[in-house]
C-alpha cells in the first residue's frame, strides 16, 4: 500500500527556506516543490509514460501558486489517462511559440536580407531595408508569412501607391523575392505577390535626365570646360561624360586604382553595383584631366576628396550642384544622365557595337555561349571605342554647328 502523503499548505510553501542542497516538499500525486540553495521554488510533477519515468515542470512559486500547481497536476494526469504525454505537449507548444516568432514576415524578410545584402551596394541595401521597415513591417511584419494572402499584399501596395507609385513597385519586387525565399526554405507554400501582376498601374519611365542629341550636348560640354567653381568638381564634371561610370563610382575613385602607364582605371568588385571588378580604359583626354588634378589631390586617397575632410570623397550632390550652378536644370541633365548620353550617341550616332557599349557601362553582358564577360573582355576594342568617344566629344566642342553623323568603326 503506497505511503500516504500529507498535502502541503500555503504557509509551508511560503515559509520554505533554502538549504545547502536541493530538497523537496511533496504534495502527493507526484507533485512536489523543489527548493534550491539559491532560494528558487520550482513546481515539478513526476509521472510515468510508456513505462518511462518523466518529470514535468509547472513554473515557479509565487508566480504559480499551490492551487494553480494542483490544477496543472490534474490536467496533466487527465492527459496521461488519455494516452497523451504532457511533457511532449508542452514541448510542442514551446516549439509553436518559437516558430510563430521566426516565421513572421519580418523575421523571414530580415533573414533574406542578411543572406543577400553582401551582393548589393551599401546604398541600395540601406534603401531597401528602410522601405521594408517603413512600408511593410508595421502592417504585416508580425503576421505568419505562410498566412499572408494576395489580397493583404494588394492592400499594402495600394496604401503605398497613394504616396509613391514607384516606391510601391519597388517594394512589390522585394516582397516577391522574400516570399519566394520563404517557399524555398519551407516557411511558405506560395508567393502571394505572383498573382498581383496588374495590381499597380505602370510607372511612366522618365529615365535619367540626359541630352541624347549632339546639338544639346555641345553647350553642356562647353559650359563644363568654362566652369569657374571648384577645380576638383570641374574635373569630375569633365570626366563624367568621358567615362560615363555611375556617379558613386566616379566620386569614390582612388589614386591607387588609376594606372597611368596602362591608361586604365581598375574598379574593385566591392565598388560596383554588380559586385564584379570593372576596367575603364582612359582616353588621352581623360588622362590629361587626371594629370591636371594630381598636384591638387594626388597626395591623398581620393581623386575627388570632400572639401571639408580629405578623408572622405566629395558629396554625392557635388556634380549635380555644379550643373545647377551653370544653369542646367534637373530636367535637362544629372550626373547619372551622362551614361544615357553615351549609350545613345555611341549607338545611334557613332555606330559602335552594342555589346561593347553595354560592357563598358558595366551592365550584365554574356558571350554567345552564355558566359559572362570578364573585365578584360574585348579590351582592345573598348580602348579604341573610348578614344573615339573622347575625340567625338572634342569635335562637338570645336565646331559651331553640330551635324550628327555615323563614325566608321576603326577610323
Amino acid at each position: 500500500m503506497p505511503k500516504r502523503v500529507t498535502p502541503l499548505s500555503d504557509i509551508q510553501v511560503k515559509n520554505a527556506k533554502p538549504k545547502d542542497a536541493d530538497y523537496k516538499l511533496t504534495d502527493g500525486g507526484g507533485l512536489y516543490l523543489l527548493i534550491t540553495p539559491t532560494g528558487g521554488k520550482l513546481w515539478r510533477l513526476d509521472y510515468r509514460f510508456d513505462g518511462k519515468r518523466k518529470t514535468f515542470t509547472f513554473g515557479s512559486y509565487p508566480d504559480v501558486s499551490l492551487a494553480k500547481a494542483r490544477d496543472k497536476r490534474q490536467s496533466a494526469r487527465e492527459q496521461i489517462a488519455a494516452g497523451i504525454d504532457p511533457g511532449a505537449v508542452k514541448k510542442a507548444e514551446k516549439l509553436a511559440v518559437v516558430e510563430s516568432v521566426t516565421n513572421t514576415f519580418e523575421a523571414v524578410a530580415r533573414e533574406w536580407f542578411t543572406r543577400n545584402s553582401s551582393k548589393w551596394s551599401e546604398n541600395h541595401a540601406g534603401r531597401l531595408l528602410t522601405r521594408l521597415e517603413q512600408d511593410a513591417f508595421p502592417f504585416i511584419g508580425s503576421r505568419p508569412i505562410a498566412e499572408i494572402k494576395a489580397p493583404e499584399v494588394a492592400a499594402l501596395l495600394k496604401r503605398i501607391e497613394i504616396r509613391t507609385l514607384e516606391g510601391a513597385h519597388r517594394i512589390k519586387i522585394s516582397m516577391g523575392q522574400i516570399f519566394r525565399y520563404a517557399v524555398s526554405i519551407g516557411k511558405a507554400d506560395a508567393d502571394p505577390v505572383a498573382p498581383l501582376r496588374d495590381v499597380l498601374p505602370p510607372v511612366k519611365n522618365k529615365g535619367m535626365a540626359a541630352p541624347t542629341d549632339p546639338k544639346e550636348l555641345t553647350p553642356l560640354l562647353r559650359a563644363i570646360d568654362g566652369f569657374t567653381g571648384s577645380f576638383v568638381v570641374k574635373c569630375a564634371m569633365q570626366l563624367a561624360p568621358l567615362l560615363f561610370v555611375r556617379p558613386g563610382e566616379l566620386r569614390h575613385a582612388e589614386w591607387s586604382e588609376i594606372d597611368i602607364e596602362a591608361g586604365q582605371w581598375n574598379l574593385p568588385a566591392e565598388k560596383m553595383k554588380m559586385k564584379l571588378p570593372h576596367l575603364v580604359p582612359l582616353s588621352r583626354q581623360a588622362l590629361a584631366i587626371i594629370e591636371e588634378l594630381r598636384p591638387l589631390t594626388g597626395s591623398g586617397r581620393y581623386l575627388f576628396p570632400c572639401n571639408r575632410s580629405p578623408l572622405r570623397c566629395m558629396s554625392e550632390n557635388s556634380v549635380n550642384a555644379g550643373l545647377r550652378r551653370m544653369g542646367f536644370e534637373k530636367a535637362e541633365i544629372t550626373g547619372h544622365g551622362f551614361r544615357a548620353t553615351a549609350r545613345t550617341i555611341l549607338d545611334e550616332v557613332m555606330g559602335e557595337r552594342p555589346d561593347l557599349i553595354e560592357h563598358q557601362l558595366s551592365h550584365a553582358v554574356k558571350d554567345p555561349l552564355g558566359r559572362a564577360y570578364n573585365r578584360t573582355s574585348h579590351l582592345p576594342e573598348r580602348r579604341k571605342m573610348m578614344q573615339r568617344w573622347a575625340d567625338y566629344l572634342d569635335s562637338l566642342k570645336a565646331v559651331a554647328k553640330v551635324i550628327p553623323f555615323k563614325w566608321a568603326i576603326g577610323e
